[in-house]
């Protein structure tokens, strides 16, 4: 099945060549939420990706979005590594800063429904993967409790949010990914420093720093170094390493 993912940055259609489909997981009587699976041939593990800014992707029912988030550029990248990617959206927008809704029991009941969707569809280990306000979402997550803990293998956090910790009694294993030159004021390098040095001595915990790629326009947006702007090959090969060598 070819899907199109329309990439504004390219100003092209960039066309992925490998199996994908939209499914939405039901949520009570609300709307549900959306997500977009890019399935490689013989995966060994899921990644779902949780964006920044508000979450809201708005996916398309052919899988297709004008969002040029990081997550969206390097959808395609996962599949060589033998790693199903998913993309997930948000009916609604989750807030920034201060007024985000992202530790909410809606939300988080929300990623929990997501959780055990591809748990049973796909029957195969399931990291979270959050960047900037999606760091949040996983971190709030995966200190909810010792089910949600179990229903996972680990999480990734890239261009941490300031405000964000992983409880220290937990024993996932934990992935910071930080650009060196993130200037978002919002998410220092520090915070991503902060996770891995409280973690557990005896818990599997990396901090990697990225250096390089190509920062335009406001720094805490997409095309920053805090969105690892020509850094994707990178970003994607260390968080791929991290999860098929646990």
């Amino acid at each position: 099945m070819k899907i199109f993912v329309l990439l504004t940055l390219l100003g092209t259609l960039v066309s992925i060549q490998a199996k994908a489909q939209v499914f939405d997981v039901s949520y009570k009587n609300d709307a549900p939420t959306r997500t977009f699976l890019l399935a490689a041939k013989h995966p060994q593990a899921v990644v779902l990706l949780f964006p920044g800014g508000s979450g809201v992707l708005r996916l398309q029912d052919d899988g297709s979005t004008t969002n040029t988030h990081t997550f969206v550029r390097s959808i395609e990248l996962w599949a060589q590594y033998g790693i199903d990617a998913v993309l997930v959206d948000t009916p609604y927008g989750l807030g920034n800063g201060r007024n985000n809704s992202r530790s909410t029991r809606d939300h988080q009941q929300r990623i929990l429904n997501v959780v055990k969707y591809y748990k049973e569809k796909l029957n195969i280990p399931i990291w979270l993967f959050g960047h900037s306000m999606g760091t949040v979402s996983v971190s709030e997550f995966a200190n909810s409790g010792l089910e949600q803990q179990q229903m996972i293998s680990d999480v990734i956090i890239a261009g941490t949010y300031r405000t964000v910790s992983m409880d220290g009694d937990g024993k996932l294993p934990v992935l910071a990914i930080h650009h060196i030159h993130d200037g978002c004021s919002s998410t220092p390098k520090s915070a991503s420093e902060a996770v891995i040095k409280d973690r557990p001595k005896d818990s599997r915990s990396q901090l990697i720093l990225i250096d390089g790629g190509m920062s335009t326009g406001e720094e805490c947006l997409s095309l920053a170094h805090h969105g690892f702007n020509q850094n994707e090959t990178e970003l994607i090969k260390d968080a791929a390493d991290f999860i098929l060598h646990e």
